[in-house]
């Protein structure tokens, strides 16, 4: 699948906020609970997220920043996608969604061989395309479970979700700058997620379930976005520095971790609307 048709298909809705009509809801089993489909939830994030985050990483130790902290994290997530996926496995026996977690599975399979195999220039292009795919997949997998258990609860943690992915995918294309591709399509897709991430930042903020800790966790990905979106911005302008790319290395896992954080919250708060009704 080439470069800009998945950029199309990637900012076309089906990984970021499709209408109904797109996400196909699953039917609910009498036995599927919602602890079941709000862990789903998470886990078809995570899936989502990772693509974007180890294809960054990827990068990382090929450029050589924080490169054995990212090599560390790269194995860890990689056995992260692989638990996910084994988590989401039931979905192969659902008629609406047996095919999308089919390519969700198939996709994975390559990218971790991709990733597995020593950096170059190739490699690291190749797992930036099945990152897209697995984002495109995954998050209408991620969808239809949502459909599934729809409440504002379920809205916000797949907002989550969907936000990790951009901040990920943000740094991801910010190192494939680093690496020299300076095209006129990588600009836009940095400008477009860049818009993408801090619309989505803003709707979580309004969420009118956020707590505390949730409104604590949100000012920490604020402060984090600020350092994200600067050095960012820097390499739209090609000034390219090593203390940037310090940066987005470190602050985009703080965003990761902070994110995966809320979305748990969010499920605790899925959790609680099913029991009061």
């Amino acid at each position: 699948m080439g470069r800009f048709l998945l950029a199309a298909l990637f900012f076309s809705g089906l990984c970021c906020s499709p209408p109904a009509a797109v996400a196909q809801p699953i039917a609910v089993a009498r036995g599927d609970s919602a602890a079941q489909l709000a862990q789903e939830m998470l886990e078809a994030g995570n899936v989502r997220t990772q693509g974007q985050r180890l294809a960054k990483l990827y990068r990382q130790v090929g450029l050589d920043v924080q490169a054995r902290q990212a090599n560390v994290a790269l194995t860890a997530g990689l056995a992260q996608g692989e638990q996910s996926l084994r988590r989401l496995s039931r979905y192969t026996q659902q008629p609406a969604a047996a095919r999308t977690y089919g390519r969700c599975h198939s996709v994975w399979q390559e990218f971790r061989a991709v990733v597995g195999e020593p950096y170059s220039a190739a490699t690291a292009e190749r797992a930036g395309q099945l990152a897209e795919e697995l984002a495109i997949h995954a998050g209408k997998l991620a969808l239809q479970i949502e459909a599934g258990a729809e409440s504002p609860a379920g809205r916000a943690l797949d907002g989550a979700a969907r936000l990790n992915m951009f901040a990920q995918r943000l740094a991801r294309l910010y190192f494939q700058s680093l690496a020299g591709d300076r095209s006129q399509g990588l600009l836009t897709d940095l400008a477009q997620t860049r818009s993408e991430f801090a619309s989505g930042l803003l709707e979580l903020e309004r969420m009118p379930l956020n707590g505390l800790q949730a409104r604590e966790a949100l000012v920490l990905v604020r402060n984090q976005w600020i350092f994200l979106d600067e050095a960012v911005r820097v390499a739209t302008m090609w000034q390219r520095g090593g203390r940037d790319a310090q940066h987005v290395a470190t602050s985009s896992e703080r965003i990761q971790e902070t994110l995966s954080g809320l979305a748990a919250q969010y499920r605790e708060a899925l959790l609680a609307d099913s029991r009061a009704q």
